[in-house]
């Protein structure tokens, strides 16, 4: 309900000034704000890209009482859903918060206006594909039925990206046919999604079979799309492909049918008659034509790229001539090839025949030139973009110099950028603060890192990763300062994140170069202990202890590197026997050669005594393991040594 604004005079009718009303609203909270101005503050701050903030809001008002419109909350749904991080995972949590909340209502009536519409399920839709999650995909759309939203074709081409996102490329045919079946009218966006999927398998054949279908006014897409998944089957890979169509949409477990044999039941039971046809043909545009340069990009087909961008050009039709963002996919493939004088023309031509670039064009040449070391190149662009307001440098572009600066190790040089970006207003990502780190932990700086650490535990705005962690501890391992690297893994435990792979790689490097070979020892146990949490986890009905690791080769081999040195064989062993459980192969060689060149005369005094001799007969009979292991002679096969002895 709406509440009347407080009136701006106070209790003696002296007229109040705004820093007054400011402080009556905050005494008054959510009694002075309905539910129009709630919402429309998460709105705004979805907007300004605050999503963790709008999403507060939202849950607030939950809370509260108050029941946003279907506009507002939607709006923030599908703002996190596209966003990155756990972005989809809260995007999926505040879309159940609410239609929880709307369950609860006895007279559905009185909250009409909150109750989610299609583009809000998409919105949820979305988030699933982006996560990659089917079964809850199928559940969101089960469900939206109950609020009587009906699927349009938005959603079918979000179920081509979850599709793309679960490897499903057999069935992004059926999702174009279930389209046509249901006489959903189609659109370039579709058309865009699927040429899109096809260059994100890699399938650049099928997408330019695809375009050029459309150049050609063909209708008969379906049958392409169709005749291109069989090219791929043998016929022995066909059958075992139907047999896989109809039983991997089929829960083991309950029994319950999902996923895509329910979304896409022409997957189980295709259309036995004539390929189903579009209902009118549709020339590709430039959007399409610039999906399809954007797969050359990424193959590294640049003449293919600018080939491309040529033939727009001589388009009759202005639909198809390139715009920027063609332009833009021009210039990623010459930087992408370390083309950076052609890159600059292609830029210079936007200019001359009035195709304004955008920010993100500029950010793409500024990491060509911080790539190739052109850091002068690249403060002059960045004061070029500073004078143009319509490409004003943002947080990627400071993000990339200050990453260029480290790779001319320049740490003073990204500091600065840091402090400018600042200075511009413009506000510091986990990526800044975990770039920054990093200038500092690799020119041997790691308090500095830990001070930017510290501001950015400090930043309500951005929540450390592990990748800000792992930076942190990499800074003190570089230097062989093994106990504070331990301070900072026991702070990361925590608060609640656990090392990975690269946390423990980096210890074991920092135990080597300060020869502390103790510590390997309490290293390894700790990562046996991940190890068997790994297969736990494997089993049903297994709760998780802690989170499961899979190590590999750099940090396993470290491990080794330094019991075989320190002598610790039977520890050694274990964890040659973890390579080989995880398909890696040790370096013999290697082990071999330290144990000769460290070992080869332990055991050999005569002189030692009985008590002597008795507590060191468990280690001797690690290191005769070891010597068999390596191939060295050992007590086991003493004789074969000896064949050509008298």
């Amino acid at each position: 309900s709406r509440v009347n604004p407080p009136e701006p005079l106070d209790d003696v009718g002296k007229k109040r000034g705004p820093r007054d009303l400011a402080t009556e609203i905050e005494r008054a909270h959510l009694r002075r704000l309905d539910a129009n101005s709630l919402g429309l503050l998460a709105v705004a701050a979805a907007k300004a890209g605050q999503n963790l903030y709008a999403s507060s809001v939202v849950k607030s008002m939950l809370r509260s009482g108050y029941l946003p419109h279907v506009k507002a909350w939607s709006a923030v749904v599908s703002r996190l859903a596209a966003s990155g991080d756990d972005g989809p995972s809260e995007a999926l949590r505040l879309f159940e918060a609410v239609t929880r909340r709307l369950r609860k209502v006895a007279e559905p009536a009185a909250v009409a206006d909150s109750r989610p519409d299609t583009a809000a399920f998409n919105a949820a839709l979305n988030a699933c594909a982006n996560l990659g999650d089917a079964g809850k995909f199928s559940q969101l759309f089960d469900e939206m039925p109950e609020f009587g939203a009906e699927p349009d074709v938005l959603t079918y081409n979000v179920m081509i990206k979850l599709c793309a996102r679960v490897d499903r490329k057999d069935l992004l045919v059926c999702v174009l046919e279930m389209i046509l079946l249901k006489g959903i009218p189609l659109c370039m966006t579709t058309l865009n999604s699927l040429v899109a999927a096809y260059v994100g398998f890699g399938d650049l054949a099928t997408a330019e079979k695809i375009v050029q279908a459309m150049r050609e006014g063909r209708r008969d897409l379906c049958k392409i799309l169709r005749d291109a998944n069989m090219e791929e089957l043998s016929d022995q890979e066909e059958d075992e492909h139907e047999q896989e169509l109809k039983t991997i949409d089929l829960v083991r477990d309950d029994g319950e049918i999902v996923v895509f044999a329910k979304l896409l039941p022409n997957s189980i039971q295709p259309n036995s008659g004539e390929p189903l046809l579009l209902p009118n043909s549709y020339a590709p545009n430039s959007r399409i034509y610039t999906t399809l340069m954007k797969g050359y990009m990424r193959m590294g087909r640049v003449k293919d790229t600018v080939r491309m961008l040529e033939a727009m050009q001589h388009e009759e039709d202005s639909s198809r001539h390139p715009d920027n963002i063609s332009y833009t996919t021009v210039i990623s493939a010459l930087v992408k090839a370390g083309s950076m004088d052609q890159a600059g023309r292609v830029l210079a031509e936007m200019k001359r025949i009035g195709v304004p670039a955008n920010r993100i064009t500029y950010n793409i040449i500024l990491k060509g030139y911080c790539q190739q070391l052109q850091m002068d190149k690249a403060k002059e662009l960045i004061k070029e973009m500073a004078s143009d307001a319509e490409v004003q440098p943002d947080v990627v572009s400071y993000n990339t110099l200050i990453d260029g600066c480290i790779l001319i190790d320049d740490s003073k040089g990204a500091l600065e950028f840091f402090n400018e970006m600042r200075a511009r207003g413009i506000a510091p990502t986990k990526i800044s603060y975990t770039t920054l780190m990093k200038a500092f932990a690799l020119s041997g700086q790691p308090k500095l890192a830990h001070k930017v650490f510290e501001e950015m535990i400090q930043d309500p705005r951005v929540k450390p990763d592990a990748a800000a962690w792992n930076m942190l501890v990499e800074g003190y391992c570089k230097l062989g300062l093994v106990e504070e690297a331990k301070k900072v893994v026991q702070r990361m435990k925590e608060n609640g994140a656990y090392p990975d792979v690269a946390t423990y790689g980096s210890l074991a490097n920092a135990i080597a170069l300060a020869r502390k070979p103790g510590e390997a020892l309490l290293l390894w146990n700790e990562i046996k202990e991940r190890c068997r949490a790994s297969k736990k986890c494997k089993k049903p009905d297994s709760p998780p202890s802690l989170p499961p690791l899979k190590p590999d080769e750099g940090l396993l081999d470290a491990l080794a590197d330094i019991c075989v040195r320190a002598a610790f064989f039977r520890k050694a062993l274990e964890i040659v026997a973890c390579m080989e459980e995880n398909g890696i192969s040790p370096n013999k060689t290697k082990y071999k050669r330290i144990y000769v060149e460290m070992h080869s005369r332990m055991f050999t005094s005569k002189h030692a005594s009985q008590a002597r001799q008795a507590r060191r007969a468990e280690r001797k009979r690690a290191a005769e393991a070891f010597k068999f292991w390596v191939g060295l002679p050992n007590s086991y096969y003493a004789s074969e040594w000896h064949f050509g002895s008298d």
